[in-house]
């Protein structure tokens, strides 16, 4: 039997034996997507039922292949290529060919760096699947795949207000409201009086929430069903952007509306 017969018996055969080392190297992937604040080795060995020993290579091959990244107390997260992966997923891909040219006309009117946002797979956070930065000297930098908090930035507010009730509910039981700057939300009344705002005006606002000095103005974008996909959004300097901001929301606010357009929504 030739190697593409055996291939095909494999995958219609439902009793296949499945192989230790890729079940392992998926349980740690799945693992660590579903923590907001990494695991450590000793909790991954507890997770994936395999010694620290033969679990250490496996950390290490995925690590110096991008696909998890350790932070400052031996943690490990998902690495830019496996966020990668999930933004070139076909819908990430229809969203980011859509909306490219109408966030490239945002960043022109407004002088400002313009970004494209999705909900992550854990509904932890937002990830920018999309970034045309602004040349000016001073400006507002993100890279594709970049996970940012719900509750301190435009684009997370965004999203989070336009989710249906049950979603939205659900997420802000489970999630950590992190204090990042002295204006920050940090109560669960406070950020839905915040969502109850932005689903009146149809725009989430972060000013210094997440970063002295740092807002972002974000819409939502819809598909053809109405429902909330992601969100374009502007960001920059406070200083440059608060005496703009009437003007700001209406070009993120009409820009949302023309890439929902383009993916069918009426």
């Amino acid at each position: 039997m030739n190697r593409a017969s055996r291939a095909k018996k494999g995958f219609a055969s439902a009793s296949a034996p499945r192989h230790r080392a890729t079940d392992r190297v998926i349980d740690i992937l799945e693992l660590t997507a579903a923590s907001r604040d990494g695991l450590v080795l000793k909790d991954l060995s507890l997770g994936v039922e395999t010694p620290k020993s033969s679990l250490l290579p496996l950390l290490r091959t995925l690590s110096a292949r991008g696909y998890l990244e350790q932070g400052r107390a031996g943690e490990y997260r998902l690495g830019p290529r496996a966020l990668e992966l999930a933004v070139r997923s076909p819908g990430c891909r229809d969203l980011v060919e859509a909306a490219r040219p109408a966030l490239g006309a945002l960043m022109r009117r407004t002088g400002e760096s313009a970004f494209l946002t999705t909900l992550a797979t854990d509904a932890a956070a937002v990830v920018f699947i999309d970034v045309v930065e602004t040349d000016q000297l001073i400006r507002y930098t993100v890279s594709v795949g970049q996970r940012s908090p719900l509750h301190a930035t435009a684009n997370g507010k965004a999203i989070l207000a336009f989710l249906p009730d049950g979603e939205r509910d659900e997420i802000l039981r489970a999630l950590p409201l992190k204090r990042y700057t002295d204006r920050t939300l940090t109560s669960v009344p406070a950020l839905r009086a915040a969502l109850d705002e932005i689903r009146a005006t149809g725009v989430g606002l972060s000013l210094d929430e997440i970063v002295r000095g740092a807002s972002g103005i974000a819409a939502p974008v819809y598909d053809r069903e109405g429902r909330v996909v992601g969100a374009c959004a502007v960001g920059g300097p406070t200083d440059r952007m608060k005496p703009r901001l009437r003007q700001l929301t209406a070009d993120v606010k009409d820009t949302a509306r023309a890439i929902s357009t383009l993916l069918g929504w009426r």
